[in-house]
């Protein structure tokens, strides 16, 4: 199993869902609005009159099988809209309760 933490902008949220749909990853926990900036460009997103824009974020647990479909779908998406922003980053999980 793999975790996936994906950060985005507010406007790629029900995009990420479609894709977890499709690739049939139904449990994730999603995180309202948060504030950030990217490592590399991007503007900051922090709800500010001189930043207006808001982030959020999730987290999805993944069998192995699907985590490089998964990250490549979110890649495209990015690529998509990169002014936007989103980043994901996979660990893998070696115990569940």
């Amino acid at each position: 199993m793999q975790a996936i933490f994906i950060s985005y902008d507010q406007a790629h949220h029900q995009a990420i869902i479609e894709i977890l749909d499709k690739l049939s990853c139904r449990g994730f926990t999603a995180f309202g609005n948060v504030q950030g900036r990217g490592s590399v460009k991007g503007e900051p997103h922090y709800g500010s009159h001189a930043w207006p824009s808001l982030a959020q974020a999730m987290f999805t647990f993944v069998e192995d099988e699907k985590a490089p479909t998964l990250l490549e779908r979110l890649k495209a998406l990015d690529e998509s809209k990169p002014r936007l922003g989103l980043r994901a980053f996979q660990w893998p999980i070696t115990a569940t309760i």
